[in-house]
C-alpha cells in the first residue's frame, strides 16, 4: 500500500513525535525540519482554529500535497480562558515549558480558596492544500489544574493538568494512554476519518 504523504507544519519535536504515534502507518509524515526555508507565519488569529489555519495555508502555499497544522493550548476558567492561544509563550518566550508552568502557578496561587481550578486542553487542526484550508477539526479534554506539578512525561502543561476521570496528571500517564485520550488525539481521529473519506471518494 502506498503511503499518503503529509507535511506536519511544526518544528516542535515533541509535537511531531506525538502526532506520529497517533496517526496510523498509512501516512508518511514530514515536518518543517525537512524544509528549512519554510515560512514562519505570524500567528495573528484570535482562536486556536484561526492560528492553525494561518500556518496550514502558509505552508501549503509553498509545497505540494496536503499540509496539517495544529494550534493547541490550555484554557483555565478562573483566568478567563488564559493562557489560551498564548499557552506556548505565556511567560514571554516561546516553548519555555518550565517558565510557563511557573507563571500559571503564580497566577492561580493569587486566587486562594478557588480550587478546583477547572481547565481544558484544546487542539485545533487545519488541513490545507494549495494555500487554502479544506477542513478543520477540534479536540478537547476537560480537567483541572493541580498546584503541585507531578510526573515527568509529556510536555507543556502536562505536569499540572489532571484529566477528567483521572487522579494523576497527564505527565504521569504512559505515552500510550496519553495518546489515547489527549485533545490532539481526538482532533487527529477526526482528521484521519476525513482523510480516509477523501481517499475513498
Amino acid at each position: 500500500m502506498n503511503k499518503i504523504p503529509l507535511i506536519i507544519a511544526t518544528r516542535n519535536k515533541h509535537k511531531a513525535e506525538e502526532i506520529a504515534k497517533i496517526l496510523p502507518e498509512q501516512f508518511e509524515l514530514h515536518t518543517l525540519a525537512e524544509y528549512p526555508d519554510a515560512p514562519d507565519p505570524e500567528e495573528t488569529g484570535r482562536t486556536f482554529a484561526e492560528n492553525a489555519c494561518i500556518k496550514a495555508e502558509a505552508i501549503s502555499a509553498c509545497y505540494p500535497g496536503l499540509v496539517v497544522a495544529d494550534d493547541s493550548g490550555i484554557c483555565v476558567d478562573l483566568l478567563s480562558g488564559m493562557p489560551g492561544i498564548m499557552s506556548a509563550r505565556f511567560a514571554g518566550t516561546h516553548g519555555e515549558d518550565m517558565e510557563n508552568n511557573r507563571k500559571l502557578l503564580r497566577e492561580l496561587s493569587a486566587l486562594p480558596g478557588q480550587a478546583p481550578y477547572t481547565a481544558r486542553y484544546v487542539c485545533a487542526i487545519s488541513l490545507a492544500r494549495g494555500g487554502q484550508e479544506i477542513a478543520h477539526f477540534e479536540g478537547r479534554v476537560e480537567g483541572c489544574i493541580t498546584l503541585r506539578p507531578q510526573g515527568s512525561g509529556g510536555f507543556g502543561y502536562d505536569p499540572l493538568f489532571i484529566p477528567e476521570g483521572y487522579r494523576c496528571t497527564m505527565a504521569e500517564l504512559s505515552a500510550e494512554e496519553k495518546n489515547r485520550i489527549s485533545h490532539r488525539a481526538r482532533a487527529l481521529e477526526l482528521l484521519e476519518a476525513h482523510l480516509r473519506r477523501m481517499l475513498n471518494a
